[in-house]
């Protein structure tokens, strides 16, 4: 089995866009502050996003068949 990871960014922070392909990581998270039930604030996960939770099973799944996994490398 062959793959191909492709990424586009467009976060402000790194200026506009970028696109990417080929083996990598991704993840991100995102907080908030709520009060606690002693009253202080404390910050809290609302999102957490990471590519190897999708990509691990695949490979598992595909490696467990028989298969050889293999992640396609390209020029950006």
């Amino acid at each position: 089995m062959r793959t191909l990871d492709e990424r586009w960014d467009r976060s402000p922070e790194n200026g506009g866009e970028r696109y990417g392909r080929g083996p990598g990581a991704m993840a991100a998270r995102q907080w908030a502050h709520e009060r606690g039930p002693d009253g202080r604030r404390r910050r809290v996960e609302t999102f957490r996003f990471d590519s190897r939770d999708m990509r691990d099973p695949l490979v598992k799944a595909v490696l467990d068949a028989g298969w050889t996994w293999r992640g396609v490398l390209s020029k950006w």
